[in-house]
């Protein structure tokens, strides 16, 4: 993306491109078109993602200050936080998709981490308290609510064994790439690929988000239903497939569980498929 208007243009369309896909899936747990949840529906989500995308791919930013214009955006235009993991997510992608070389999208994202500094945890732990996840908490070290005196990759390397976005900053994006971007379809946006991405993500591990809120074994649990819900709807009719993710969806809903990490996942999943290589 050599051309800084150009490259502005592709980021920003993409970047909301990509969270819409997400919000006309079927992703069980989420807020998606075929059934609000958990006090929000799509209306939220679509707001907060065009305010965010106003401003996450403008030049010349460090990825710090893309979380905070982005995060703030995005709570002057909902009113809540919807997507503060997304913006966690997607600009070092961003930011890699700026970089001049030649090299895959992954290599340039490895550099971008790499980079992060002091400045960067300033201001993206200033968004992440704005913001104010459900089960923040605090922390001795590298709380958010006080100044940064690490850089942002060893900050979120100290947050990794308990939220899987932190953890992304140490895999280099594991996640996305070894788990959810295979199964997209060709269209990066297709919604029967992003409900296969996101059940990948969701059977793969305990989602962080409700670790924080309900503890580990209902965490684990929620995994564990969401592999036989995979394993169910292969090769299953249109309609029996849908009926199989909006139970599911019920269900989730019903106990007030939300798989927010990977539904945050799922979106910086099709923004890197959409960026390509």
């Amino acid at each position: 993306m050599p051309d800084p208007i150009a490259a502005r243009f592709l980021a920003s369309s993409r970047f909301l491109a990509a969270c819409r896909a997400e919000l006309h899936a079927l992703k069980p747990g989420n807020v998606h078109v075929f059934a609000p949840g958990h006090g929000m529906d799509v209306h939220h989500f679509e707001q907060a993602a065009e305010a965010a995308a106003a401003v996450i791919a403008t030049p010349d930013l460090g990825v710090g200050q893309r979380i905070r214009r982005a995060v703030d955006a995005s709570l002057a235009a909902a009113g809540c936080n919807t997507n503060l993991g997304i913006i966690l997510l997607c600009a070092p992608l961003i930011a890699a998709a700026f970089m001049p070389d030649r090299q895959p999208l992954r290599a340039r994202l490895a550099s971008v981490l790499d980079g992060l500094t002091i400045a960067d945890a300033g201001e993206a732990f200033r968004a992440i308290a704005a913001a104010n996840p459900g089960g923040l908490g605090s922390t001795d070290a590298a709380d958010v609510r006080a100044p940064a005196s690490i850089d942002l990759r060893a900050a979120m390397a100290l947050a990794a064994a308990r939220d899987r976005i932190a953890q992304q900053y140490v895999t280099g994006f594991a996640d996305l790439f070894d788990i959810a971007v295979p199964a997209l379809d060709p269209d990066p946006c297709a919604p029967h690929g992003v409900e296969n991405a996101y059940l990948a993500l969701l059977s793969a591990f305990a989602d962080s988000h409700i670790v924080r809120k309900f503890g580990v074994p209902a965490a684990e649990g929620v995994r564990r239903e969401a592999q036989e819900v995979r394993a169910a709807i292969v090769g299953a009719a249109p309609a029996d497939r849908q009926a199989r993710l909006l139970a599911f969806d019920a269900s989730l809903k019903g106990r007030g569980l939300n798989p927010g990490t990977t539904a945050d996942l799922t979106v910086a999943s099709i923004f890197a498929a959409l960026l390509g290589n």
